[in-house]
C-alpha cells in the first residue's frame, strides 16, 4: 500500500480515568514512524482532545454537556498536538493539525480543498493529524464519530487502506464476551454478518461503538478501501497489518472506485431530492455498467438543481444509490418515462450502495 489512514480511538489514547495515555500515544507514533520508513504515507485521524482537556481544566458542574465538551476540546487540542509534535520530533518528523466539521465536506469545492491540503502535507513528508473540530461541531455539524471522519478522509485522499484502532480485537462471530465467540478474521464483499451480535453500546469515553465501526468499515470497503478493525493496544499492530499477518477483522475491498464516486458515496449533506425508478431500471443499474435514463424513471421527488446530488430509490423506497444529476428537478419531471433522452445521471457520476 502507498497510503493509509489510521484512526485512533479515544479508548486507545486514554487511561481508565479518561486522561491522556502518553505511553499509548508514544507507541502509536513509533509505529507510524516505522511504517513511513517503508515508504507508506500515513494520515492519522486522532481522538483524544477532550481527554487531554480533562487533565488541564476543571469545569463547574452547572456547565452544560455541550459547553463542557467545547471547552475541554479547545484546551485539550493544544496539549494533544503538542504531545504528538514532541514524539514525532524525536524521529525528525513534522506533524500538522487539520480540524474538520461535516460542513467542510458539503460540496465538491470544499472536498477538493481538503484533499489538496492533505496531499501537500504528505508531499512534504509531514504527518497530517485530523480531528473533528469539537469546539464548533454541534448538532448537524457533527460527524457520527471519528470513524465516519476517518472513512471520509480515506475516501478523499485516495488511500488504499483504512485502519480503525480501538481497544477490542475486532468483530466477533457471536455475542460479545461469550467464551465461544471468536474474532472474524475476514469480511468479504457481499458477506452478511449477523449485526445483532455487535455491541451497539458506545465506548467509555468516545461517541462511537463497534456497530458504527462495522458500518463505516463496510462502506469504506465498498468504495475500494481495504479496512481493518483492530486492537490499538497491541504492540506492533500496524506492522502486523501491513505485513499481512492475521490480526483483527479485515474488510476486503471491492474494485477501486475513483475519487469522484468516493465523494458521491460519502457526501450526505448535499442530497436534496430523489429519483424513483422502476424495477427494470433498478435491475439494469445493479447488474451492469449503465447510466440512469429517463425511460426507467417513475417520478421525481423534492427539488434540486442541475449538478446536485440526489438519492436513487426503488418504487418500494429501497435505497439504490446516489448520483449527480444533469437536469434540475423541473426539467427532469418533463422527461420522466420518455425514451431517447439523455441520461439523468451518467454512469461516471453514479454510485450504487450495493
Amino acid at each position: 500500500m502507498q497510503k493509509i489512514v489510521v484512526k485512533i480511538g479515544t479508548n486507545v489514547l486514554s487511561r481508565p480515568d479518561g486522561l491522556l495515555d502518553i505511553t499509548a500515544i508514544s507507541q502509536i507514533v513509533d509505529q507510524v514512524a516505522e511504517v513511513k520508513k517503508r515508504g507508506v504515507e500515513v494520515i492519522l485521524v486522532s481522538s483524544g482532545a477532550v481527554g487531554a482537556g480533562r487533565s488541564l481544566a476543571v469545569l463547574p458542574e452547572e456547565a452544560g454537556r455541550i459547553v463542557q465538551r467545547q471547552v475541554l476540546a479547545a484546551v485539550g487540542q493544544i496539549k494533544l498536538m503538542s504531545t504528538y509534535a514532541d514524539l514525532f520530533g524525536r524521529y525528525g518528523l513534522l506533524c500538522a493539525q487539520v480540524l474538520a466539521t461535516r460542513e467542510d465536506f458539503r460540496d465538491r469545492r470544499h472536498y477538493l480543498n481538503m484533499r489538496n491540503c492533505l496531499a501537500a502535507l504528505l508531499r512534504d513528508n509531514i504527518v497530517p493529524i485530523v480531528n473533528e473540530n469539537d469546539v464548533i461541531s454541534v448538532s448537524e455539524l457533527m460527524f457520527t464519530d471519528n470513524d465516519e471522519l476517518a472513512g471520509l478522509v480515506a475516501a478523499l485522499s485516495g488511500a488504499q487502506g483504512l485502519v480503525i484502532l480501538s481497544n477490542v480485537d475486532g468483530v466477533f462471530d457471536g455475542p460479545p464476551g461469550h467464551p465461544e465467540s471468536r474474532v472474524i478474521a475476514e469480511v468479504l464483499p457481499g458477506d452478511r454478518i449477523q449485526q445483532g451480535f455487535i455491541d451497539p453500546v458506545r465506548s467509555s469515553f468516545g461517541r462511537g461503538g463497534m456497530l458504527t465501526k462495522f458500518r463505516f468499515a463496510q462502506k469504506a470497503a465498498r468504495v475500494g478501501i481495504a479496512t481493518w478493525i483492530a486492537n490499538g493496544k497491541h504492540p506492533g499492530i500496524l506492522s502486523d497489518i501491513l505485513s499481512g499477518k492475521p490480526t483483527g477483522t479485515c474488510f476486503r475491498p471491492k474494485a477501486a472506485v475513483n475519487t469522484l464516486k468516493r465523494w458521491i458515496a460519502y457526501d450526505h449533506t448535499a442530497r436534496k431530492g430523489a429519483i424513483v425508478v422502476n424495477a427494470g431500471a433498478e435491475n439494469a443499474l445493479r447488474s451492469q455498467v449503465s447510466s440512469l435514463l429517463p425511460v426507467g424513471v417513475v417520478r421525481i421527488e423534492g427539488d434540486f438543481e442541475k449538478g446536485d446530488l440526489v438519492r436513487i430509490v426503488s418504487e418500494k423506497s429501497a435505497l439504490i444509490g446516489f448520483g449527480k444529476v444533469q437536469l434540475g428537478a423541473e426539467a427532469a419531471r418533463k422527461v420522466v418515462g420518455l425514451k431517447g433522452k439523455k441520461p439523468l445521471v451518467h454512469y461516471d457520476y453514479l454510485y450504487l450502495e450495493v
